[in-house]
């Protein structure tokens, strides 16, 4: 699914983000990432959306090598992906059901297939009863499940979430976390990136800790 052979990382400022790292992540796992702000998490996304290239080594995603991917190859990986961002990137003036059927105009599915599918999706997210609401009428938990089922609608292989808690109060961030664990029990594979270790702690599954551009800590795979 995911693979880093001895990765590095200069900026023309000459940061170094990332320091030969190797790391595999395999279909269907779940894994966070965590680290201190600047330990090289941000770069590390980044690279596997290709929104970056690595100074040196190899990435794999999904069986490609984004090292010999054409440019127009770009938006087709990303297709694969879905992203959750912690500041949801909802669009205020649609409803919740247009806010998730956005992504899949974005990709040219027909009318037919968003007027089955979105409904399926916010009910697995339990907001169906908000689908006519506009994102200024939910509360921030609400607001980051219309962001989970955005990123979920067009049944993507991978999710990325980015923070995906840090603009909600720690109760609903559990609430969160149990949304994606369902959703990674049906097979896709899930990066949490987070620097709240107390909710980490709370789940049992695979550790990934990056300091200074470095993996210092990876606590391999957590059977559940």
């Amino acid at each position: 699914m995911i693979q880093f052979k001895n990765v590095s990382k200069t900026y023309s400022t000459g940061t170094d983000a990332l320091h030969d790292v190797s790391l595999q992540i395999d279909k269907g796992e779940f894994v966070f990432i965590v680290g201190a702000s600047g330990a090289g998490k941000s770069t590390f996304l980044k690279l596997i959306m290709h929104e970056t290239t690595p100074t040196s080594g190899e990435i794999i995603v999904n069986g490609q090598n984004l090292n010999k991917m054409k440019r127009r190859q770009i938006p087709y990986l990303r297709r694969t992906m879905g992203i959750v961002f912690q500041d949801f990137r909802l669009i205020d003036k649609m409803t919740v059901f247009d806010n998730v059927a956005f992504a899949m105009r974005a990709v040219g599915a027909p009318p037919s297939v968003i007027k089955k599918r979105v409904p399926y999706i916010l009910d697995l997210v339990n907001l169906s009863h908000k689908a006519k609401s506009k994102p200024s009428e939910l509360s921030g938990g609400e607001q980051q499940r219309v962001s989970l089922a955005r990123a979920l609608v067009n049944n993507p292989s991978m999710i990325i979430a980015d923070e995906p808690t840090g603009n909600i109060d720690p109760e609903l961030s559990y609430e969160i976390m149990q949304l994606l664990i369902a959703i990674n029990k049906r097979g896709t594979t899930i990066l949490v990136v987070t620097h709240e270790h107390e909710l980490v702690h709370s789940f049992p599954k695979r550790v990934v800790e990056i300091d200074r551009g470095r993996i210092i800590n990876d606590t391999g795979k957590i059977d559940d």
